[in-house]
């Protein structure tokens, strides 16, 4: 089951005029698209050290949490403001109008801790380098990001310069 793109629905004019939304519920409730897929993200990571999984809210949350369940490690939240209840560290980054910031618990990663962050899109990049950032913060090593969906026509990889990136599903266009 190599073509996990058939499983994914586009949802025209979503959540705003003119943008293509790409549904990974339809994928999720398919039990071997779903397994396939996490198996595919791990894959790349598989001969790296990595200790944990760090997944972005909210569908990093369901590809994350399975993926560090198949590999037998722990799992750290990537939450929006004001979701964690003990001492966290925050990140902002850009909006295309704005900012908005994730946070993470003080305790979620070790110095020296090698992590994998998840989530289930790249598009302006803007959440997953905030996130590797706070990794870093803590004193841990972002061995990769992994993504099962880019849209490559935005230049979101950029802002991931330099790391170890794999991606399932590229759009190269909407």
């Amino acid at each position: 089951m190599k073509d996990l793109e058939k499983f994914i629905r586009n949802v025209q004019d979503f959540p705003k005029k003119g943008i293509g939304f790409k549904d990974i519920t339809t994928l999720l409730k398919e039990g071997p698209a779903f397994r396939e897929a996490v198996h595919q993200m791990i894959e790349p990571f598989k001969n790296d050290g990595i200790q944990k999984i760090a997944g972005i809210e909210s569908r990093g949350f369901i590809l994350g949490g399975a993926m560090a369940y198949e590999m037998g490690i722990g799992f750290i939240p990537f939450r929006k403001p004001g979701k964690l209840p003990a001492a966290k560290i925050a990140e902002s980054y850009a909006l295309e109008y704005g900012t908005d910031s994730i946070e993470m618990h003080v305790d979620s990663v070790q110095k020296g801790e090698r992590v994998l962050v998840v989530d289930d899109l790249l598009a302006t990049g803007g959440t997953a380098a905030a996130a590797c950032k706070l990794v870093e913060k803590l004193g841990g090593v972002v061995a990769g990001v992994s993504f099962l969906i880019e849209l490559s026509f935005i230049p979101g990889r950029e802002k991931l310069k330099g790391r170890k990136i794999s991606v399932l599903i590229d759009y190269k266009s909407e």
